[in-house]
């Protein structure tokens, strides 16, 4: 009988079944739904332990999925990290060191995932200068775009969506994943603006934190006395460097035009603030920067929470559709944040609360309740989304799949020290140029246009207040000299493994271009609701 129906068949029809019954047995490609936001830092999610919010949707995903304790960034500012999440390279071979265009005709991971049969998407904050490309179907905000009716650029148009970017952004992604092609796998870049500076929360959020205090980081007060080669100069400390637009401060009602921006652009050492019972009080020195403090948090922590809530929508979505079952989601940022830390806000600086983000991942394959503690960093995540679509990782990718970590695997071989390098200098605030490398125990950040060198030992000093280096005796005790030696061969090694040449330590060298445009061959469009923009979305 089994012979008979052999020959009934025919070889061919055994090869189309056989290719059919493999191909029933084969697990869907998962979806990738990459879910971004701009300078959220590690320790603004109760996940990472915050002390001064909690973020319960985000931490979802990491009770369901792998945190990384030590996610760094390779350039910790919004358009080199952006860069690098599409290529899997450091900017010194991407093309973007600092805040120029990106070359859209750089081969990257959304080309391959879509030359493979993804959709591609890309909605909210790009912030690379060029058009998306790679992408089916993009959306995204010009330059950094605004909190509030923000103007979104589609391809060949601009239009107007009315509300809150972040509520916007979550409702576009939405959207997105509802008119989906339902035949393919999706790959979905979904990136808030928020929280990032001026920090302009929804009203729900806002109302939520504006009373509420905020416990002091440890190094509020730190006055940097072993670190006199570039932080006393930095322009990015809570006590003199926010203004009066950061602080929210109401400006004359007689003031207008240029008159009101140079106001509101002013920073201010004294306040003049209510007092509970209706009294004035006019605040200076220690008692106005706690004032600023606690008046920037409440802002920058009502961002990151419709940030958690726009999250908690997503997933809410992904079970009652029930994709959850095949999506693999990230959360990460594009770089870290000081809150407070060393008296800083901003980002730049090699230090712990700047170099690390929050990575979080939850999906198909992903080992529940796992806390991954090697080093990771952003030159890794595509390579990652190749893995997991089961793609090769190309060669010019510098980064290394972080599947076998998702499975709660310990490699061998994995890292174990991670190299930075920063070059907007002087730029925005001051941050003098450095690179540097961070092992599991140390740190050595060479600022190399003044040939300074910081060294810590983060088991004893894990807030970095202590550089071994600047005290000349301590310098020369023999196992700090050895330190310093072995770390400055370990930059040597790294930077030869990662190629960098110096190519783009002189700024006469940076890239032409901006990454905040000009966009002026977008049309208008005027005002449109959240569907009519994802449909005019569509890559031409």
């Amino acid at each position: 009988m089994r012979s008979a129906r052999r020959s009934c068949i025919g070889w061919p029809g055994l090869l189309v079944l056989a290719a059919l019954s493999s191909w029933a047995a084969e697990p869907a490609r998962p979806n990738l739904l990459f879910i971004f936001s701009d300078d959220h830092a590690q320790h603004a999610l109760s996940a990472y332990g915050s002390k001064v919010n909690r973020t319960p949707h985000l931490d979802r995903l990491a009770q369901e999925g792998v945190r990384f304790a030590h996610a760094f960034v390779t350039n910790s500012i919004c358009t080199p990290s952006r860069a690098t999440l599409l290529t899997g390279q450091y900017s010194h071979l991407n093309g973007v060191p600092v805040f120029n265009r990106f070359d859209g005709t750089r081969d990257h991971v959304a080309k391959h995932l879509r030359a493979a049969g993804y959709h591609t998407g890309m909605i909210g904050k790009w912030h690379l200068g060029s058009d998306p490309t790679g992408f089916d179907r993009w959306i995204v905000l010009p330059g950094q775009g605004a909190y509030w009716n923000p103007v979104f650029l589609v391809p060949g148009h601009q239009l107007v969506i009315e509300g809150h970017c972040t509520e916007i952004t979550t409702a576009l992604g939405l959207e997105w994943l509802e008119t989906r092609p339902r035949d393919k796998p999706f790959f979905l870049m979904l990136h808030h603006k928020a929280p990032h500076r001026a920090w302009e929360p929804d009203e729900r959020n806002k109302a939520l934190f504006k009373d509420r205090e905020i416990p002091e980081p440890d190094t509020l007060w730190d006055d940097y006395a072993t670190r006199p080669a570039a932080l006393p100069a930095n322009q990015q400390t809570i006590a003199r460097d926010l203004t009066r637009r950061d602080l929210k401060l109401e400006p004359p009602d007689d003031l207008q035009g240029p008159a009101r921006n140079q106001w509101l652009s002013q920073k201010p050492m004294e306040i003049d603030v209510t007092q509970p019972d209706g009294t004035k009080k006019t605040l200076s020195g220690k008692d106005l920067v706690r004032w600023k403090y606690r008046r920037y948090m409440q802002d920058y922590l009502a961002c990151v929470q419709g940030v958690d809530d726009g999250v908690g929508q997503v997933l809410e979505y992904l079970e009652r559709s029930g994709l959850a079952k095949n999506t693999v989601v990230f959360y990460s940022s594009d770089n870290g944040w000081y809150l407070g830390d060393l008296g800083l806000y901003d980002k730049r600086f090699m230090y712990e609360p700047g170099l690390h983000v929050p990575l979080l991942v939850r999906g198909p394959g992903v080992k529940a309740g796992h806390v991954a503690p090697q080093f990771v960093a952003n030159i890794d995540l595509a390579p990652t989304f190749l893995d997991l679509a089961g793609l090769p990782v190309p060669a010019f990718m510098q980064g290394r799949s972080l599947a076998p970590l998702l499975r709660g695997e310990s490699p061998a071989d994995w890292r174990t020290s991670f190299y930075y390098r920063y070059y907007h200098d002087p730029g925005h605030h001051r941050t003098a140029a450095h690179y540097g490398v961070r092992t599991a125990t140390h740190k050595l950040i060479h600022y190399w246009k003044k040939d300074a060198y910081e060294l810590f030992d983060l088991t004893k000093d894990p807030t970095e207040q202590h550089n071994l280096l600047f005290d000349q005796a301590e310098a020369q005790r023999p196992e700090v000299a050895a330190r310093f030696e072995e770390l400055k061969t370990e930059i040597a090694r790294l930077q030869k493994e990662y190629r960098d040449e110096g190519q783009y330590a002189d700024p006469a060298t940076w890239p032409q271009g901006s990454a905040d445009g000009p966009f002026d061959d977008k049309q208008p469009l005027g005002t449109k609701s959240v569907a009519e923009a994802i449909a005019a979305s569509a890559s031409r």
